[in-house]
C-alpha cells in the first residue's frame, strides 16, 4: 500500500508542470482576451478532438488533466474533452512495451482508442450544435475564465497582476486536492486489492465490456494496471480492454470534478465517457476484432 501512495504522489508531482502551463494560459486568456480572439479560439477549437485524441495517446495523465481544466474555462469544446479523455493512455502503453507485447497489437489498441475517441469526439460537439439550433441551452457559452479566478480568491482580477503567482497559487490548491484524493484512492485499492479488481471481471465475463469500463473510471493509474495485466495474462477480451482502456481518464475526471462548477455537467461527462467507452468496446466485440 504504501508503494502505492508514493506512486501517487510521484503521479501528481509528474502533472505539476502541466497544470501550471494550462493556469498560465488561462491567466493570459482572462486578461488579454478580446471578443475577436475569442471568436478566433472557438472556431479553432472545432477541430479540437482530433489532436486531442492524438496527444492522448501519449502515456500520461497531466494531459487530460490540462484539458479538464481548460474546458471547465469554456477555452476548449466538450467534445474535445471526451476525445482527451476516451484516448488517454496512462499505463497501458510502458506496461505492454515492458512485457514485449507485439507491436502490431499495441499498433492497432493505440489506432482504436484513436478512431473512437476522436470519433466520439466530433459527434458530441456536433450532438451540441444540433441541440443549439434547436433551441436547447447549453453549458458552453463563453470563456469563463475569471468565475474560476473569482471562485479560487486568487486576486489575479487586480489593474496589474502577476500572472506567474496567480497561476502558482491556482496549480498548487487543485494539486493539493489531487493529491489528498489520490493517496485516499490508493488506500481503498490497497484493501480491496488489484487481485480483487480483477476477479470482479473474470466472475462476469458476459458483462466483461461493462463491468471493464467501472474499472476503468477509478482515478487512478492502477485502473490501467489492472486492465492490461488480465489481458496480457489472456483473462480479458479484447472488447473488454478498449472499454475500461477509454474510460481510464487518468487525473483529469478529477480535475474536471475540482474545477468545473456545474457538478451536473461533471456528472453527465461522466457518464457519457463511461456510455461511449462501453459502445467502444462492444463495437470490437461484436466486429470480432482480436488484438
Amino acid at each position: 500500500m504504501w508503494e502505492g501512495i508514493i506512486e501517487a504522489v510521484v503521479d501528481c508531482l509528474k502533472m505539476l508542470p502541466f497544470l501550471y502551463i494550462t493556469y498560465l494560459v488561462m491567466e493570459y486568456l482572462e486578461h488579454h482576451i478580446s471578443e475577436r480572439s475569442e471568436n478566433l479560439i472557438r472556431r479553432v477549437g472545432r477541430v479540437g478532438p482530433l489532436p486531442g485524441a492524438a496527444v492522448g495517446l501519449i502515456p500520461q495523465c497531466g494531459f487530460s488533466a490540462a484539458v479538464a481544466g481548460l474546458y471547465a474555462a469554456r477555452v476548449v469544446t466538450l467534445g474535445t474533452v471526451i476525445a482527451v479523455f476516451l484516448s488517454t493512455s496512462d499505463e497501458m502503453l510502458p506496461i505492454m512495451i515492458s512485457a514485449a507485447a507485439p507491436m502490431p497489437t499495441i499498433l492497432r489498441i493505440l489506432a482504436a482508442k484513436f478512431v473512437f475517441g476522436c470519433a466520439f469526439g466530433f459527434l458530441t460537439d456536433i450532438a451540441l450544435q444540433t441541440a443549439r439550433r434547436l433551441g436547447f441551452r447549453s453549458s458552453e457559452k463563453h470563456i469563463r475564465i475569471h468565475e474560476i479566478c473569482e471562485r479560487e480568491h486568487c486576486e489575479c482580477d487586480e489593474e496589474h497582476p502577476n500572472l506567474f503567482l496567480a497561476a502558482l497559487k491556482h496549480t498548487l490548491q487543485i494539486f493539493l486536492f489531487i493529491l489528498i484524493a489520490s493517496v485516499v484512492i490508493e488506500i481503498v485499492i490497497g484493501l480491496v486489492g488489484e487481485d480483487a479488481l480483477g476477479s470482479i471481471i473474470l466472475n462476469v465475463p458476459v458483462f466483461g465490456e461493462l463491468i471493464a469500463g467501472l474499472i476503468g473510471l477509478i482515478p487512478n493509474c492502477a485502473a490501467s494496471v489492472v486492465l492490461t495485466e488480465l489481458y496480457l495474462n489472456g483473462a480479458l477480451s479484447s472488447g473488454a480492454l478498449i472499454s475500461g482502456l477509454m474510460s481510464a481518464s487518468g487525473m483529469g475526471m478529477l480535475v474536471l470534478f475540482r474545477m468545473n462548477r456545474s457538478m451536473k455537467d461533471n456528472i453527465t461527462i461522466l457518464a457519457i465517457v463511461y456510455v461511449l467507452a462501453v459502445i467502444g468496446g462492444l463495437i470490437v466485440h461484436l466486429t470480432g476484432l482480436v488484438f
